[in-house]
């Protein structure tokens, strides 16, 4: 399935939501890349999964900052493989593709990412943070 044929069902809720996983988030966000802006992209992608999950009674599963960072990464990893289609970007990527466990880890706190704030607004990586903090204190011993 194309990139706008797979956007044009899930817009259309035409996907049941027993069979949308983390996989299918990804190649979803990976389909409005390739065909939308970055910025109109984001907006696109997060609206839809936003209507997604209302749809289903779920508004409350639907966070911000896992939607970014994932979309992000996402974005960054395209720029390094322009011109791929999905199933090669998913091969030379599939560390994005795993949920538990995932790529988040390295950069958020478990409670991080479960927090409401999180579910609201983009939260800036912790992990990062932390790590920068231990540096800038290292440095000035």
């Amino acid at each position: 399935m194309g990139n706008e044929e797979f956007i044009g069902c899930f817009e259309n809720d035409a996907i049941p939501a027993d069979s949308f996983h983390h996989a299918d988030h990804v190649r979803l966000a990976f389909a409005y890349l390739c065909e939308y802006p970055v910025l109109r992209a984001l907006e696109k992608f997060s609206g839809a999964l936003k209507r997604f999950a209302d749809l289903r009674g779920k508004a409350q599963l639907y966070n911000e900052t896992i939607t970014c960072a994932y979309f992000f990464l996402i974005r960054e990893r395209m720029a390094g493989c322009e011109g791929v289609g999905w199933e090669d970007f998913a091969r030379e990527n599939s560390d994005l593709l795993c949920w538990k466990g995932g790529i988040l880890d390295r950069y958020y706190c478990e409670g991080t990412l479960k927090s409401d704030l999180a579910r609201v607004v983009f939260v800036l990586p912790d992990k990062c943070l932390e790590l920068q903090a231990a540096s800038d204190t290292h440095r000035r011993r």
